[in-house]
């Protein structure tokens, strides 16, 4: 999967305005929140928020600093939307625990040699299991576990 295919099916999860009020990233569109869009130079409203700006956001703070490219196309898409949802460092953490591997937050080269040798769906079912596993435990996982669920089963479908 290449970014554009990644962003595609992100827009599937992530797409639309929203301001929940029991979302802590708080106003959000293209799940871009405002703190997010601001970062990056923007000071319109929220509604307004390109999806072009979002896609180089996407591209430059998730996809880039995951080193997307560089992973196994079968994890490729999960640790992309893990970092979209829950950070980039805390999804690089997730795979090196799926990985058994020292636990850091840098994808450096053993990650990625690990990330190679593993059979891929041990890996994938580790991964959303470590991730499945650290969601069910967040304080909001009754008001938006169902979809974060429902994001890490697509993912396993595929």
């Amino acid at each position: 999967m290449n970014f554009e295919e990644a962003f595609s099916t992100l827009m599937g999860y992530e797409g639309g305005y929203s301001y929940h009020p029991n979302d802590p990233g708080g106003e959000t569109i293209w799940g871009i929140t405002k703190r997010v869009a601001e970062e990056h130079g923007y000071t319109g409203l929220m509604k307004d928020f390109p999806i072009s700006e979002a896609k180089k956001i996407y591209k430059k703070d998730y996809w880039d600093k995951i080193r997307a490219e560089e992973l196994p196309d079968e994890i490729r898409y999960a640790v992309f939307d893990a970092a979209v949802n829950s950070g980039p460092e805390r999804a690089i953490k997730w795979l090196q625990r799926a990985l058994v591997v020292a636990v850091d937050g840098v994808l450096g080269p053993i990650t990625l040699q690990a990330a190679q040798t593993m059979p891929r769906a041990r890996l994938l079912v580790r991964y959303n299991g470590i991730r499945l596993k650290y969601l069910s435990d967040l304080p909001t996982w009754p008001v938006f576990g169902k979809g974060w669920a429902r994001r890490i089963a697509g993912i396993l479908m595929t």
